[in-house]
């Protein structure tokens, strides 16, 4: 049901890296075996636009990254989401690079963006950290040895966000190019996305001295967890803005920018930081093509909770089946001298309650 099925393709692109550069490799450019690979590969990936398949092509060992940072926002969106209606699923069977793919322009196709591309940022740069891209390292800016007007000096390897930052830009709004309200949208919320990495990010620091005083110190930033931007972009999902394309003095109607649809200020536009939606969720409560919604049915919820996980909530009213079965185990395990173990058997009666 989730899309980017076909990751095993980035492992291919490694193996041919790996595999073909050579001496090409260490002066800056990619053998021919590693060109043809990567140029074979990339026209394989699905529902890549065309800017992207030059990127692709271009810088391969990106794309692995790329593919690893859609992994990691795919996942994070179902932990956040897996006690609501929609746990981050879809009824597409539409095996492209974006993870899961929202036919409304939603509050959860905003969070699907966001997370999605502050995934992309995270690999790239996690990537750059650890030697694994051929064009970035640690960053250039926070030099060893240099001194900040806080009295304390950069060292160590210090994560390049901008070149995380400036890959998934150019990769990941490369197919938003039609001028109408969606794009403008979804290129908001990928800035969104990426800004909340940027906005997170940590600085580490280690002392040098005698016995352990800090007379001298040194830093370096690093990202932080991400299951911090996880729930970071989470409160701004709550938070979310309801938003409508501002048209002025254009034969065309070609939306300009994005205001805020209910607010005391006119023409009002919505933080950088926001996430922005165009319409209404659906209800999720049934499976819908339409929307994308694969519905409650058969979902585990939790009787007693009055939350999102709550029977009342997430069977939207239709009611709940009752599940009973036992589990057992070895319990109360003695080691005797010599030499074997003796265990107790333990069970309990267990409920488990899923939709109608």
């Amino acid at each position: 049901m989730l899309c980017f099925n076909r990751l095993a393709i980035g492992f291919w692109i490694s193996l041919i890296i790996n595999f073909g550069s050579g001496r090409l490799a260490e002066s800056g450019a990619l053998s021919s075996v590693v060109a043809l690979g990567a140029n074979i590969i990339c026209n394989k990936i699905p529902g890549l636009a065309p800017r992207q398949r030059a990127i692709c092509r271009s810088r391969p060992d990106a794309i692995v990254a790329i593919g690893e940072g859609v992994k990691l926002g795919i996942a994070e969106c179902q932990y956040q989401f897996r006690n609501m209606r929609w746990n981050c699923s879809s009824v597409s069977e539409d095996d492209s690079v974006f993870g899961v793919q929202h036919k409304r322009a939603s509050k959860e196709s905003a969070f699907s963006s966001a997370i999605t591309s502050a995934g992309v940022v995270y690999a790239i740069t996690q990537a750059c950290s650890v030697g694994h891209l051929s064009k970035c390292g640690c960053d250039t800016s926070k030099m060893e040895g240099k001194y900040t007007s806080k009295g304390w000096k950069w060292g160590g390897c210090s994560a390049d966000i901008k070149h995380g930052l400036k890959i998934a830009r150019k990769f990941i709004d490369a197919r938003e190019i039609e001028e109408n309200a969606k794009s403008l949208m979804n290129r908001h919320n990928n800035r969104a996305g990426r800004k909340a990495v940027k906005d997170n990010m940590g600085t580490e620091c280690k002392c040098h001295g005698v016995s352990g005083s800090c007379t001298m110190k040194t830093c370096w930033t690093r990202l932080p967890p991400f299951r911090k931007i996880g729930e970071h972009l989470l409160n701004k999902y709550n938070s979310a803005k309801l938003v409508k394309p501002w048209i002025s003095g254009d034969r065309l109607q070609r939306p300009k920018y994005l205001i805020i649809k209910k607010s005391k200020r006119p023409n009002r536009k919505p933080r950088r930081s926001d996430l922005v939606y165009l319409e209404r969720s659906p209800l999720y409560c049934d499976y819908d093509p339409e929307t994308g919604s694969l519905g409650t049915v058969g979902r585990k919820c939790n009787r007693t909770s009055t939350g999102n996980d709550g029977c009342d909530l997430m069977c939207c009213g239709r009611g709940y089946n009752t599940h009973q079965y036992t589990r057992t185990w070895q319990c109360n395990c003695r080691f005797h001298w010599c030499c074997y173990v003796n265990c107790n058997n333990c069970s309990e009666r267990r409920e488990e309650y899923t939709c109608k």
